[in-house]
């Protein structure tokens, strides 16, 4: 399967299994050519990040999403995203 197929798993095993599943099978697709700079792949991760209570981690993920779309309302609601993580973060 391409890793785009294969970041699509990651997310249902996440809702299946739980954050931690679905954020393994996801870093481990963070070295895939074809998903350096797929804007959805920060996503994913910190948004899964953000269910782990890894707030700061989480921020910095969303933002890197946010200036890797050229989409300006995807670039504002993940920058919406960023900014809930770090009000979390604390």
């Amino acid at each position: 399967p391409s890793p785009v197929i294969e970041l699509n798993r990651a997310v249902a095993v996440a809702m299946a299994e739980g954050p931690a599943a679905g954020l393994a099978l996801v870093d481990a697709l963070a070295a895939a050519p074809a998903l350096k700079s797929y804007h959805l792949l920060p996503s994913v991760r910190a948004d899964l990040l953000a269910k782990l209570g890894r707030h700061g981690e989480a921020q910095a993920e969303f933002s890197r999403a946010a200036g890797m779309t050229r989409n300006r309302r995807e670039r504002d609601l993940l920058l919406g995203r960023a900014e809930t993580a770090r009000k979390a973060a604390g």
